[in-house]
């Protein structure tokens, strides 16, 4: 038995999936592929599956990886070209490595945020948000297992660049703590936004790449 790490894409209209609904989805079309994995033990045997960090719902991501075991040798080329005739629209596997890091070492998230402004101009926003960065404190409301709390979002979104694309939207790559005990949500500075300026953007959030706490790419 062989434990692989494979490698996805999930954008576009596939980041409306949930993780459970993306969960049923890869196990469908590893049950379609009949591609030799191991599955758990029990009355309700299931495929053994393990995602290395959860996308939130309505966010793209780039590198996104899913552990599996092999029950026999098989080519990573294979394994790609299978699963990509049974997986949805806009979900795509591109590799299939060896694992080298463990899930738990995951420290850092880069993510890539475009706003479009729906009440001010590109410009606007941009000044406003700037303004809003400067402030010694920005509380939102965050959501924890223990309930909601307030947050103090501003040191996580410290040495934010926002730049101007050219179809008006604004546009920022900025790293921010992740974990599987939890992290900084991206979309927090939108919430901050609405509550301090009034500001409304509609947001698309892409995860580019996840880090460990030295910095060096999830492998």
């Amino acid at each position: 038995m062989k434990t692989v790490r494979v490698w996805f894409e999930k954008k576009d209209t596939a980041r409306y999936i949930s993780h459970l609904d993306l969960n049923r989805c890869m196990s469908r079309a590893f049950h379609k592929t009949r591609l030799p994995l191991w599955y758990t033990q029990g009355f309700h045997p299931h495929v053994f599956l393990t995602f290395a960090m959860p996308l939130s719902l309505g966010m793209s991501g780039l590198q996104e990886s899913m552990d599996i075991r092999l029950t026999e040798e098989m080519a990573g080329e294979e394994i790609i070209q299978k699963l990509n005739t049974a997986l949805p629209l806009d979900i795509r596997v591109y590799d299939v490595t060896e694992p080298v890091m463990k899930a738990c070492e995951i420290a850092w998230a880069e993510y890539e945020i475009a706003y479009d402004p729906e009440n001010a101009t590109a410009q606007e926003a941009k000044a406003k948000l700037e303004s809003l960065l400067q402030q010694s404190e920005i509380l939102v409301t965050k959501h924890t297992k223990k309930g909601p709390k307030e947050f103090d979002i501003r040191p996580y979104f410290e040495g934010v660049q926002l730049n101007i694309r050219e179809d008006g939207w604004l546009e920022t790559r900025h790293r921010l703590p992740i974990s599987v005990n939890g992290g900084v949500n991206p979309g927090l500075l939108k919430l901050a936004a609405e509550k301090y300026l009034g500001l409304e953007l509609y947001e698309q959030i892409t995860r580019i790449q996840l880090y460990n706490d030295k910095f060096e790419p999830f492998r």
